[in-house]
């Protein structure tokens, strides 16, 4: 029993240092794996050094003949150059734990300190100066996309500083001038502005909840969203060719005249268009029917007479003006009526045009273009005349004075049909025989003899004989009365056709006789040869 005991006891006290050893041994092979990886990099820095140091050692060797070849060929800068490469081979030095410290300290600093010391560089001199380089490139402006831009036949070729600055003026003349986000000096001013509202912007803004995505203000390119409506005369079509049609410059109102020698008014809602009222002039067939400026009035004009029609929508009254003291005409088909309801333009025979006052409907003036005109048109305010002339020539008056401003041949015209000034006084619009429309810049079209246009408008095989454009001056409409369908909606200022208009292979439109957009674009109607005003809905803008 005794010695049992003691057995067991001497077991007891061997069994924990037997563990203890273990554990000891378990530790020491954890402790030499996780060292190895370090052990193993100390390793490759030793060969890296061992290696760096065979390269320093085989730089060192070269001969003195080679030295000075090299001295000859890059410089005497060369022994600065190697030694500043053997550093830098060599790799840096060490860090010290001050420097360490100040290394930990630094890379708090912002990214763009840290990048400005990084690209800190000191400068050198070149080693030698090619002649070539110094000689200024000269651009061959008598290539085919760049003849246009030629304002001479001297200048065949531009320097690099004359070609962007010949750009410059191609790009502001296209845009009708400088764009706001190309003016640096405005948009400095205005980032100016800005950042003092931002603030109270932002203050706003998240005061406020609700949908903050909304539609783009501006047209898109491509296709044009639109509804087709009931004709806008379904209530009373015309027994012929309607000649003409016209919205109210301020209701809700639409003119329809044609050679049935009826003028119809109708109310607009794109679902019924009840009619207002209708007139008949007797033994008249109209040519053209308009609204005065305020919208009291219209004026319609006959195929073979001399005299024309007032109709006073306000007194219900129509008078007739038989005679224009001092004005020998046979027939008065075509006129104009101004913007600001001043004037009226009677567009006579052999080249003659006769201002008339719009409230005695008295003859003011005489002017003549040479040859026949054809077409005018007002500008927004009514100070200048533009008339189209059938030898391909644009005139432009001065209302006050009477005199021919300046005069400019639409390029490649043949004969003039009919001309247009969009709203915001930047385009002149001119359509001709061979069905070629040219949009032109009006800044361009008064100082230059032969412009060039911004865009040659060649969708139309036949004659273009109506133009217009829309309030917003985003659209400009095309048309021919030549041919079934020959209607195009061109995008301004991209100056690309509207892909869905008309409808293809759907004929709806026929032979266009006139068209116009609504006060604020929200529609656009069409009269055509079978006496129905086509009517469609331009869901991007949303009054009428």
């Amino acid at each position: 029993m005794g010695r049992a005991a003691a057995a067991a006891r001497a077991e007891g006290q061997r069994r924990p240092k037997v563990a203890a050893a273990a554990a000891k041994k378990k530790k020491k092979k954890k402790m030499a794996k996780q060292l190895q990886p370090l052990a193993e990099a100390a390793t490759q820095e030793a060969e890296e050094a061992a290696r760096r140091g065979r390269h320093l050692r085989a730089l060192c060797g070269a001969s003195g003949a080679e030295r000075a070849l090299e001295e000859l060929v890059f410089g005497d800068s060369l022994v600065a150059e190697e030694g500043e490469l053997l550093q830098r081979l060599a790799g840096p030095p060490p860090l010290r734990a001050t420097e360490r410290g100040s290394l930990l300290r630094d890379s708090s600093d912002s990214e763009v300190e840290n990048e400005a010391k990084d690209n800190f560089l000191p400068s050198k001199k070149p080693a030698w100066v090619d002649d070539e380089d110094e000689a200024e490139e000269k651009i061959d402006m008598t290539h085919r996309y760049k003849k246009d831009m030629m304002k001479s036949d001297a200048e065949k070729t531009l320097s690099k500083k004359q070609f962007k600055k010949r750009l410059q003026e191609e790009f502001q003349r296209a845009m009708g001038g400088v764009p706001a986000w190309a003016d640096r000096e405005n948009r400095k001013k205005s980032r100016r502005t800005a950042s003092d509202s931002d603030s109270d912007e932002d203050d706003d803004l998240l005061c406020r909840t609700g949908n903050f995505i909304s539609n783009s203000e501006s047209l898109p390119r491509g296709v044009l969203q639109m509804k087709s409506c009931l004709p806008a005369n379904q209530e009373r079509l015309a027994g012929g060719k309607l000649s003409t049609v016209q919205f109210h410059p301020s209701a809700q109102v639409i003119l329809t005249a044609g050679r049935d020698r009826s003028v119809s008014l109708f109310q607009v809602d794109g679902i019924k268009n009840p009619k207002i009222q209708s007139i008949y002039l007797e033994s008249f067939p109209i040519y053209k029917a308009c609204f005065s400026a305020d919208g009291e009035q219209v004026i319609a004009t006959g195929t073979h007479h001399k005299m024309f029609y007032v109709y006073d929508m306000m007194g219900g009254s129509i008078i007739p003006v038989h005679q224009v003291r001092g004005m020998e005409e046979k027939f008065v088909k075509n006129f104009e009526v101004s913007p600001d309801g001043s004037f009226m333009l009677l567009t006579g025979t052999s080249g003659y045009l006769h201002l008339l006052s719009m409230k005695t409907k008295e003859l003011i003036s005489t002017m003549k273009v040479n040859g026949r005109s054809t077409a005018s048109a007002f500008t927004p305010d009514s100070s200048k005349i533009y008339t189209y002339s059938k030898e391909g020539e644009v005139f432009i008056w001065d209302v006050k004075s009477r005199k021919c401003l300046h005069r400019f041949e639409d390029e490649g015209s043949l004969e003039g049909k009919c001309i247009a000034v969009s709203r915001n006084n930047q385009y002149v619009a001119c359509g001709s025989v061979s069905g070629v429309v040219n949009l032109y810049t009006t800044d361009v079209c008064l100082k230059e003899n032969n412009p060039k246009p911004v865009k040659a408008i060649m969708n139309l095989v036949t004659p273009a004989t109506s133009v217009t454009f829309n309030p917003t001056t985003e659209i400009l409409a095309v048309a021919s009365n030549e041919a079934d369908e020959a209607v195009k909606l061109v995008h301004i200022p991209s100056y690309t056709v509207f892909s869905n208009f008309p409808v293809f292979r759907r004929k709806q439109i026929y032979l266009t006789q006139s068209m116009d957009f609504s006060p604020r674009s929200g529609f656009f109607s069409i009269a055509n040869n079978k006496g129905k005003a086509l009517l469609y809905r331009l869901k991007h803008y949303s009054d009428f």
